[in-house]
């Protein structure tokens, strides 16, 4: 049927259990976490190798793995994981905040409190970590941006107080191929006129979680290779 008579769709939308998975290291006797979330076309396992260096008894490293999976090549068949797209983004958002506070309720639920909790992002995961922080039930004692910004269209006027409170770092390569110094300095000029407390560490490098920024954050003495 085609014309002004033409039915058109109806949405409807229904919440549905369904599996996911995270992978932690280091931790038995810890007072320490830090959540850290992987870019797109990355799998969590794999991306908590950056994290092994710095993951001790008394610092577990927690690694969610998005929702989402589609092949990053078809020829090789080989998989990747993405926090979301831009169809259906906000109900995709809501998702990923519920998912990861379901995680955190999960490791946290049979442990002493943390002491200290770290949220870091890498790439797309840097704006997942922002959206988790502001919108989420996790408490942390800082916010890492690892080559990433902070979602330009987050409410601040609800949500920046809480970012304030979360000691915002941001770090990005000088040669990074995806963020520009255009888009580097777009992020300053955003977070400067939005009131945000930032800290913005530069590296001579691309788009990689650098061994002696990890080494610095982790408190490791200067020097030492990473192991």
């Amino acid at each position: 049927m085609t014309g002004p008579e033409a039915p058109l769709p109806v949405e409807s939308r229904i919440t549905v259990p369904r599996s996911a998975r995270y992978y932690t290291l280091g931790g038995e006797r810890a007072a320490e976490a830090w959540i850290v979330l992987h870019g797109m076309g990355q799998l969590a396992a794999r991306f908590l190798q950056a994290f092994r260096p710095v993951a001790t008894p008394g610092r577990l490293i927690l690694a969610p793995e998005a929702l989402n999976h589609y092949y990053t090549d078809h020829r090789t068949r080989k998989v990747g994981a993405l926090w979301m797209t831009s169809e259906d983004r906000l109900a995709q958002i809501a998702d990923y905040v519920r998912y990861l506070d379901l995680v955190w309720s999960e490791v946290t639920r049979q442990r002493t409190p943390f002491a200290r909790v770290e949220v870091h992002g890498f790439s797309q995961g840097a704006q997942t970590a922002v959206r988790w922080v502001a919108m989420g039930q996790v408490s942390c004692s800082r916010l890492v941006l690892w080559g990433g910004g902070v979602p330009h269209d987050l409410d601040l006027a609800k949500y920046g107080a809480i970012l304030n409170a979360a000691d915002l770092t941001l770090i990005m390569g000088d040669r990074d191929e995806f963020i520009t110094e255009e888009r580097v300095q777009a992020e300053v000029d955003f977070l400067q006129s939005s009131g945000l407390r930032y800290t913005m560490r530069r590296f001579r490098g691309g788009h990689v979680i650098p061994w002696p920024l990890l080494q610095e954050l982790a408190g490791i003495p200067a020097g030492e290779p990473a192991p």
